[in-house]
């Protein structure tokens, strides 16, 4: 790998490597090494371990009331293959992989681009360490965490809302949402609540429901 492509593949990751060699190792497919350890394949799995690290870890401190089921479902999306090839098709990571002649016929596979950046994921956390590889998923995946999470926030109200108000930083420092029961009404077996959320120093529009969650 020329230092040209290196800067190119650099500028792409916002990342400066230290050991050029893990970059090239991370580019490098089975089909043109004549041992397959040579090639990228144990980057890709450790990077996938990496890329599943950083994903929970995010999962679980934005949504602190989010059940264990609910977390897997957005972990599983976020750390899919197609979703890892969507990335590096975005960033153009396919066309600084180094293949074979005879995988240069037609349209790369999905496969190739999303191992690739698995690769890619491995030689920044050798290469850095944990932290510029979170760094670097972060950028890429914050946005489809969110709304992978969104889209199932009709399950998750508190979470919901408590993840929105967590990145308004313009709420300052009430920016915790408080639930209020300000009155209920009927029988025992059968009452209804009227709820307000606090948020930022303001009190939203109470509504009633036959449960608090609701």
């Amino acid at each position: 790998m020329d230092e040209q492509t290196r800067n190119a593949i650099e500028s792409l990751l916002g990342y400066t490597f230290k050991d050029p060699g893990l970059l090239r190792r991370a580019f490098t497919h089975a089909s043109l090494v004549e041992s397959r350890v040579e090639s990228n394949e144990r980057m890709e799995f450790l990077g996938d371990a990496v890329l599943g690290m950083v994903v929970c870890e995010a999962i679980y401190h934005r949504y602190p009331e989010m059940l264990e089921g609910e977390m897997t479902k957005i972990k599983s999306l976020a750390v899919s293959r197609q979703t890892c090839a969507a990335i590096a098709k975005q960033l153009g990571l396919g066309r600084f992989l180094s293949i074979g002649k005879g995988m240069m016929n037609g349209e790369q596979p999905a496969s190739l681009s999303a191992a690739a950046l698995e690769s890619v994921i491995a030689a920044i956390f050798l290469d850095g360490g944990f932290e510029p590889a979170r760094a670097f998923l972060l950028r890429e995946l914050s946005t489809l965490i969110d709304r992978a999470a969104a889209s199932n926030h009709q399950h998750n109200f508190k979470s919901f809302l408590q993840q929105h108000s967590q990145q308004n930083v313009e709420l300052g420092e009430g920016k915790t949402p408080i639930y209020l029961v300000l009155d209920e009404q009927g029988p025992d077996h059968s009452k209804c609540f009227k709820v307000a959320v606090e948020l930022g120093g303001r009190r939203f529009a109470p509504a009633w429901g036959q449960s608090k969650k609701r």
